[in-house]
């Protein structure tokens, strides 16, 4: 089953106003995080527009546009400005898609929403955060209370496990990778530059980050989601991958890149073994935080 988002799109149109955010969000390392990062071509029809330490990504077509990801509610100017500077327009922008549901990473979403009246999609838990605008009670960090809220998102879609979008000729799957919340989902699609074509995915976080107290190994609140964590991490492991994008762009080494790829490096981007790689860190980061709850 797919869900289709298709509007042709109107060239000679005018241009619409910069996107109003929301108000902004203040944590420790917003500022850090919201600073300026001049947007780029990853490969083929898929770009970087977000900030300099929170990913958003536009994948493009002639018939619309895929956005994933908000950052926060102050980065949404930001990202509107990249995808213009690159070219394209926010109001093309047919469908927004989500990691997961913390400020830093669907922040921005509402208020690209209403600029673009592009739909919103993410899993049944996923969906459930967005509408509320903080997350579920039984994600790992619900117990940081109201830092973590942000501006919620109405009449979001529910995707399921393996499910296409498509956006014209855009085909993006959602592959549900939960642990780092409840409704975590790892986003892959195909772009081609030419007659080279390569597989993309936008893996969702995998670090075992909470509030005080959560235990991921279970307690008399809720049993042990440390199995399931572990197959996410084995699913985000075997996906075809030759290009890896992630939710902060420190994740995947975005500026490393972007150096290489500065002095000449034209496949900076490309690592057949990133995914495997990525999914080690996490394992490791989670086999670290079990013995740390079960000393």
């Amino acid at each position: 089953m797919a869900i289709v988002v298709f509007a042709a799109l109107a060239a000679a149109a005018p241009a619409k106003p910069a996107v109003l955010a929301d108000p902004a969000k203040v944590c420790d390392s917003c500022a850090e995080w919201n600073a300026e990062r001049e947007p780029f071509r990853v490969f083929g029809n898929t770009y970087y527009v977000g900030v300099a330490g929170l990913s958003s990504v536009l994948i493009t077509s002639k018939d619309g546009h895929v956005l994933i990801d908000g950052a926060l509610p102050q980065s949404a100017p930001l990202i509107d400005a990249h995808i213009r500077a690159l070219g394209f327009r926010t109001e093309d922008v047919k469908l927004i898609l989500n990691s997961h549901a913390h400020f830093d990473h669907a922040g921005g979403i509402r208020a690209l929403q209403r600029a673009s009246g592009a739909t919103v999609a993410a899993s049944a838990r996923g969906a459930e955060a967005l509408e509320r605008g903080r997350p579920v009670p039984d994600d790992p960090q619900a117990g940081l209370g109201a830092v973590m809220a942000f501006p919620p998102v109405k009449g979001v879609s529910v995707v399921k496990d393996g499910q296409t979008l498509r956006v014209g000729p855009l085909a993006v799957t959602a592959h549900l990778t939960p642990g780092h919340t409840p409704g975590s989902t790892t986003w892959t699609w195909r772009s081609c530059e030419g007659d080279r074509c390569l597989d993309v995915v936008y893996a969702d976080s995998i670090t075992p980050a909470s509030a005080p107290g959560f235990r991921y190994t279970g307690d008399a609140s809720h049993p042990s989601i440390v199995e399931s964590f572990r197959r996410s991490i084995a699913v985000i492991a075997g996906l075809p991958c030759d290009v890896l994008l992630s939710t902060h762009a420190g994740f995947v080494g975005i500026e490393e890149k972007v150096a290489r790829r500065q002095k000449g490096d034209e496949d900076a981007f490309v690592d057949a073994n990133a995914c495997r790689a990525y999914a080690e860190g996490g394992v490791k980061a989670l086999d670290g935080r079990v013995a740390a709850e079960t000393k």
